[in-house]
């Protein structure tokens, strides 16, 4: 099974994973060029594996939680290539990217994974690792890092609040990954399990607002 992932929910990413194993990877720690990176990753990751794109056995994108203007560059940027390359389209909630790696490193119990939703808050779910694997328990959820229960934590987030927050070494400064996002979607396929749709997880309203009427001029 040949999968192109891809994650835009904090920084970009794409990667190619080819029965499980990756086979190509891009990552870029710039969280305000998803529009202009990602479409020119995905081609060179292509050129340089000799893929066609409709060769593709499915594409897998996150679906956050993270910001508007992110996650929409890698949802039209996932949707406009199912369309054209005619392949199925699958979204993946992008703190499993990170919960993926988390419980292979943790083997057993349980876990938070934060990133950073700005405002002092952060994205959030809770995870139980059982033989390596991740299982989601609780979220996702946004709020502050104070309010979440005291677990080991992996993700940016952990690494921004180190006093609210049981950061685990070596994970503080992770973001959701296209390439762990893909070993994830490839090990839930193979297994039969369903995957999510393509709804972005926004968790809150945008900041931009619709401005109101002007105010006339008084003499």
């Amino acid at each position: 099974m040949l999968i192109l992932s891809l994650d835009t929910s904090a920084a970009a990413s794409a990667a190619l994973v080819r029965d499980g194993v990756v086979t190509g990877n891009f990552a870029t720690e710039d969280t305000r060029s998803h529009a202009e990176v990602l479409a020119p990753a995905v081609a060179g990751l292509l050129t340089r594996e000799g893929i066609a794109g409709a060769a593709l056995d499915a594409i897998v994108v996150g679906v956050g939680p993270g910001p508007f203007t992110g996650l929409r560059a890698g949802l039209a940027t996932a949707r406009t290539l199912a369309y054209v390359w005619d392949v199925p389209l699958h979204g993946v909630m992008s703190l499993d990217s990170i919960a993926e790696d988390a419980a292979a490193h943790l083997g057993s119990g349980e876990f938070l994974v934060a990133t950073d939703a700005r405002r002092k808050e952060v994205y959030w779910a809770r995870y139980r690792a059982a033989d390596g694997l991740p299982e989601l328990l609780a979220g996702p959820a946004v709020g502050a890092p104070s309010s979440l229960p005291s677990l080991p934590a992996y993700g940016k987030g952990a690494g921004l609040y180190p006093g609210a927050l049981a950061g685990v070494d070596g994970f503080t400064d992770v973001h959701p990954s296209a390439a762990a996002l893909g070993r994830s979607a490839y090990r839930r396929l193979t297994a039969g399990l369903d995957l999510l749709d393509t709804s972005p997880l926004y968790l809150r309203e945008s900041d931009a607002r619709v401005p109101g009427p002007r105010k006339r001029a008084t003499a």
